[in-house]
């Protein structure tokens, strides 16, 4: 079975409050779409991204262009919305899985969950079980009790095989709550999988601060640094970051002595745990002589990524008297940024020098000193 996910993101949101619609507000320093986004595009069952925009949305800064995702205009119903999803579903797509953009802390397992059931039913969603008393009310007042028993609470992720879910929705009348609804009118059997409490839906303004709160007791933080030398040898340019940068001489190293992507890269391979450079590309091995050094960290950065991590900030300063650094700097932020995965603006690379004091100040190579974040959600 090959997998889309279509987060459906073109609602207004009203009821959130805030200037802009739900899905754009600002969740720990990000959109709260976004998380969804890197939690279904970082899932290795799932082989499409596609984001349902609303038509408003589509030519603004809104929405994040990280991760990569397959853009398409949504209607004027949530079913619309669906079904613009699914007519963008690439021709090797078996099932989908529907998802609001405005949860944000849907897990791995919970796809997961919602996936192992699609193996033997035509549908399934996740749903969290009603424990509280449940009352009907009138005026203010308590006029009776309703039965919680088989009442639940219906989340997304919710997936179907992609073709019956097709034709579900032609014969929908359009006003359907959610997918569920659709699947059940048309008569398709929908498992019932385990959901997640922290699952939360952002619905009201004091949904922002519990969301908050919920992700910092789940997140993941790692903080690595990493420092390097090289010496000063005999030539006619020097590597810094990834940047080829005219100088007296060069530096001196096994591989091209790139000092700033090896701090850097250092930084990856700390907050992992998971040594240094040398451990994993030996300068007694000939076959690393003179190799670029983006090798390295291209290495470090799919290790991060395949225990769940993403880089969520870096920052490197190169300690030298010479060459001037200022005016490669954005040329060296953006080719870090494109082997590392990330925006330019989470990087800084930046220079000082020792005031002339110890080796650097002798103009007898250069150090680099590197720090990065990493975070698992």
């Amino acid at each position: 079975m090959t997998t889309a996910a279509i987060i459906v993101a073109a609602g207004r949101g009203t009821r959130a409050g805030g200037a802009l619609p739900k899905q754009w507000q600002q969740l720990g320093g990000r959109p709260i779409a976004a998380y969804a986004m890197d939690k279904f595009a970082g899932h290795p069952r799932i082989a499409q991204l596609i984001l349902v925009l609303h038509p408003e949305d589509i030519d603004t800064p809104l929405w994040p262009r990280e991760p990569a995702a397959h853009i398409v205009t949504g209607g004027a119903t949530r079913a619309a919305s669906v079904q613009a999803g699914l007519a963008a579903v690439g021709p090797d797509i078996t099932q989908v899985l529907i998802h609001d953009a405005a949860r944000p802390l849907v897990s791995d397992a919970l796809i997961d969950r919602v996936l192992d059931a699609l193996q033997s039913h035509q549908g399934a969603a996740p749903a969290v079980a009603v424990t509280d008393t449940l009352w009907h009310g009138v005026a203010d007042q308590v006029s009776g009790v309703q039965d919680r028993s088989g009442l639940y609470r219906a989340q997304t992720p919710q997936g179907f095989h992609l073709a019956e879910l097709l034709a579900a929705h032609a014969t929908s009348t359009g006003l359907e709550t959610d997918d569920v609804a659709v699947a059940r009118a048309a008569g398709l059997d929908v498992a019932i999988v385990a959901g997640d409490e922290d699952n939360i839906k952002i619905t009201t303004p004091d949904d922002f601060a519990r969301a908050e709160k919920l992700m910092r007791h789940h997140m993941d933080i790692r903080c690595g640094n990493g420092y390097d030398v090289h010496r000063f040898e005999p030539g006619d340019h020097v590597w810094l970051c990834g940047v080829q940068i005219p100088h007296t001489r060069g530096l001196q190293g096994h591989s091209d002595a790139d000092v700033g992507m090896h701090a850097v890269t250092d930084a990856i391979y700390g907050a992992l745990g998971m040594g240094d450079i040398g451990q994993h590309f030996p300068p007694s091995d000939p076959q690393w002589k003179g190799a670029a050094s983006h090798i390295f960290l291209e290495h470090a950065v799919a290790l991060a990524a395949k225990e769940g991590f993403t880089i969520s900030n870096a920052d490197c300063t190169l300690v030298c008297e010479f060459p001037k650094i200022g005016p490669h700097q954005d040329a060296m932020k953006a080719v870090m940024a494109a082997y590392m995965g990330v925006a330019s603006s989470r990087l800084s690379v930046k220079a000082t020098t020792s005031e002339r004091l110890g080796f650097t100040g002798r103009e007898e190579g250069i150090a680099a000193i590197a720090t990065v974040t990493l975070v698992k959600s």
